[in-house]
């Protein structure tokens, strides 16, 4: 792992803003230091910005002259991020700083997610705000919240408070792709009647953990096959349990509702003597 020198990324003028969004926590509904933030920034250089209702950034710039009857653009991101930390590392997400490093070429968090999603399509924006050098049409920025946890932004975005007759979003993953389109999202909540009962005071207490997998955007990795921690582990137990008469007493994985669980843990009640055969079950995995 190497520590990140952002002055030495290219296009510098990107991974300086990025460098920034790094230090500002911004989980889903709690964007507004880093709303502040950006609004005093585009204020300092002259730019209009509005807020509106639900709390989305808009930032305009005026056209160069002789662009001003230029169709106006849109650029549009988001300024939430996913929040989500592997187990046993202390990181509180309303408070501490994103640790970037540089692994293999890319650049990622350590045992945390690093906001990429959609940092990144925010300091492509900031850039082109600040840039002196391109001519252009009237540009907005427009910076939607809760992107990640209900999209509540873009769905209560203000009517009528955009002028401009292109919108790009700049949350895409592929580079060099154009998306005309995409789907939509559903939540589903599940609920079902359970029995609790009291342990017998002859069992002992096991913990089974599901760790290292790569994990990704439900939305865009789901294709890839990659292990999903939760359904592992649930697999595993609804075997083992219902052989061995053990006793299930608490089950946690994933934290995020669009990203694909890299960690699962669940405690379990067993019988003493049935540690062995529990371990060579693992084993075999």
């Amino acid at each position: 792992m190497i520590q990140v020198d952002f002055s030495k990324l290219s296009p510098q003028v990107v991974w300086r803003h990025f460098e920034t969004l790094c230090t500002i926590p911004r989980p889903s509904k709690h964007e507004q230091q880093l709303r502040q933030h950006l609004k005093d920034w585009a204020e300092q250089r002259n730019l209009e910005t509005y807020v509106d209702e639900i709390g989305n950034l808009i930032i305009r710039k005026a056209a160069t002259a002789s662009k001003e009857q230029v169709a106006g653009v849109i650029l549009q991101g988001h300024l939430d991020m996913v929040t989500q930390a592997n187990r046993g590392t202390q990181h509180d997400f309303f408070k501490d700083p994103i640790q970037p490093v540089l692994k293999d070429g890319w650049l990622i968090a350590e045992n945390t997610t690093l906001g990429a999603d959609n940092g990144i399509g925010v300091a492509l924006a900031l850039a082109v705000l600040e840039s002196d050098d391109i001519v252009h049409g009237p540009i907005e920025v427009l910076l939607t919240i809760d992107e990640e946890a209900g999209m509540s932004g873009a769905r209560l975005l203000e009517s009528g408070v955009l002028t401009g007759q292109w919108l790009f979003n700049i949350d895409t993953e592929e580079w060099g792709e154009l998306y005309l389109g995409c789907a939509g999202s559903i939540d589903i909540e599940v609920q079902q009647p359970t029995q609790y009962q009291t342990a017998p005071s002859d069992l002992i207490y096991v913990d089974l953990l599901v760790s290292g997998l790569k994990g990704g955007h439900s939305g865009v990795d789901i294709h890839l096959d990659r292990g999903n921690a939760n359904v592992i582990l649930a697999n595993f137990l609804n075997d083992y349990l219902s052989q061995s008469n053990g006793r299930l007493v608490e089950f946690v994985g994933g934290t995020a509702r669009n990203a694909i669980p890299r960690e699962a843990v669940a405690t379990i009640a067993i019988k003493a003597e049935q540690l062995p055969e529990l371990e060579n079950a693992v084993a075999v995995i």
